[in-house]
């Protein structure tokens, strides 16, 4: 072999090996075993409650306090669709424990015809239900769960009168299902009217930021002590938008439904026993009637309150358009020196009464102003 064939050879081994070599180090690098240079213990992980600011932690405080208490209502009934064949309905909404006997309260629209109604607590317990009874003007019920010897923790109920606009509110309820879910806000507004349906509203509703959403309905609305000063109701949602309005009913009305139900087994409301509808200014025109606003009086209720006080219902049927009305009765004006306009400004009235209270109503009778006490009825 010459010279120059062996230099040749020994370059090669030499760049395999060197090649080798590299190879070897970094397989050993890769998926080797290895030993770091120092070795630093990890942290033991801080106490949470340190890292929470004031808000934070009083939030966490209250949702730990108040959630057990929280009901994941859960209603079942059977409709039946056009060919009569049997349908069941599930429905799902939320309330809250107000008492260690069992008794929740929520909407009224969350059970309203439900057959079977089925409560999950915070606290993951789980019990029938039956329904005590509502006030389906104030779209409140109250319902029954039986606790054994199960502990129930109620919620404080505390004051919506001292309510402030601007405070900070806590709304805990299951919206779409998710149980036990906190939103926080303020109270947006105080006062306002909300008409829920035909038939139900909110007087003296309290507005909130607070995201509220469906199935959140019947759950507590709570200031920063804990305790409940509505109960989560509406929102307005108009299509395309965030808009960030809830709506809840003063614990203060639904406190004395709930006393009125627990007690008396009834709610106890102020009637007038008078019926009648709206007036418009072309009808008071056919009907010379010197008002364009005010409740025509219709029928009054034999030995009710209004028919006792001398207030006169109708008497002649007449066609207006395509509605039947029934006129020569008083028309309603005013209550206690407030405008009635229509329906629902007599039911917020009323809704404010008391049975025994004693007001007075301007009436139109045969053109003429006049005033007549009465003294609310019981309903």
């Amino acid at each position: 072999m010459t010279q120059g064939k062996r230099t040749r050879r020994a370059l090669r081994l030499l760049a395999i090996g060197l090649i080798v070599g590299l190879g070897a180090y970094w397989a050993g690098t890769r998926f080797g075993e290895r030993t770091p240079s120092s070795v630093n213990a990890l942290p033991a992980p801080p106490n949470t409650e340190y890292q929470l600011d004031p808000l934070e932690a009083e939030n966490v405080r209250i949702y730990k306090d108040a959630a057990p208490a929280v009901a994941n209502i859960v209603t079942r009934t059977v409709q039946y669709d056009f060919f009569f064949n049997a349908v069941p309905v599930e429905g799902a909404g939320s309330g809250f424990v107000i008492d260690t006997a069992g008794h929740i309260l929520t909407n009224y629209h969350v059970v309203e015809g439900a057959q079977t109604i089925e409560v999950t607590l915070g606290d993951q317990s789980h019990f029938k239900a039956k329904y005590v009874g509502a006030d389906t003007r104030n779209d409140i019920a109250l319902i029954k769960i039986d606790p054994g010897a199960h502990k129930l923790t109620p919620l404080p109920l505390g004051d919506s009168r001292s309510l402030l606009v601007g405070q900070r509110v806590l709304a805990i309820g299951n919206p779409f299902g998710f149980q036990s879910t906190l939103t926080t806000g303020v109270v947006s507004s105080l006062g306002r009217t909300v008409q829920t349906s035909d038939t139900t509203f909110i007087d003296e509703a309290i507005q909130t930021d607070a995201a509220i959403n469906r199935g959140n309905s019947g759950g507590p609305l709570l200031n920063s002590h804990g305790e409940v000063i509505g109960i989560n109701s509406a929102i307005y949602a108009p299509a395309g938008t965030t808009a960030g309005i809830g709506f809840a009913i003063p614990i203060n009305t639904a406190r004395r439904v709930a006393n009125d139900l627990i007690t008396q087994g009834r709610v106890r409301r102020a009637t007038l026993g008078a019926e009648g509808r709206a007036i418009w200014p072309s009808l008071a025109d056919a009907l010379g009637i010197p008002v364009d606003h005010g409740i025509l009086i219709e029928r009054v209720t034999p030995g009710g309150p209004a028919a006792q006080a001398g207030i006169r219902g109708g008497t002649k049927t007449v066609m207006a358009g395509l509605q039947q009305l029934t006129i020569g009765g008083d028309v309603l004006i005013a209550i206690d020196g407030k405008d009635i306009s229509n329906q629902m400004d007599l039911n917020l009235l009323l809704n404010r009464a008391a049975p025994g209270d004693t007001v007075t109503l301007t009436v139109i009778r045969d053109g003429k102003k006049m005033d007549v006490r009465v003294r609310l009825g019981q309903g």
